[in-house]
């Protein structure tokens, strides 16, 4: 039984890295889209790479394959459902928090910047994880 408390501390300290990481990069994010000279694309990149942080942390024991295709999934999906033009969801985009969840317009360079924030993420995932007792699966 020692074991699986041991287990679960471990779990419990790796999703707490994974929480911190993606707190940290909605802030990035944020302060990308308000700082002059900083191109819109860099705003994209960190957004795949905070769905990479929240996939791993939902998903904290599955395998890296899984978690790549999980987040690249549904950054992809997001972008296609901007080719979705009812006024609905015309007016759920056009507030603050619909706009930065849903974005406004399809772009294919966007599915670019999603791709790079997810290999970001996979890389701060292995750099991290030498440091860590436990590792992700």
């Amino acid at each position: 039984m020692g074991i699986s408390i041991s287990k679960e501390t471990n779990m419990l300290k790796l999703r707490i890295v994974y929480c911190i990481l993606v707190i940290a990069t909605v802030l990035a994010g944020l302060l990308s889209r308000h700082i002059t000279g900083i191109p819109l694309f860099v705003g994209d990149i960190l957004w795949g790479l905070m769905v990479y942080f929240i996939v791993r942390f939902l998903f904290i024991t599955k395998p890296l394959k899984f978690v790549i295709a999980g987040s690249l999934l549904f950054c992809y999906a997001i972008e296609f459902s901007q080719l979705y033009r009812a006024p609905w969801a015309d007016n759920l985009r056009h507030t603050v928090i619909g706009g930065l969840i849903l974005g406004e317009t399809f772009l294919w360079g966007d599915m670019l910047s999603y791709t790079i924030g997810v290999g970001i993420g996979v890389l701060v995932e292995k750099t991290i994880s030498k440091n860590l007792p436990v590792k992700p699966a």
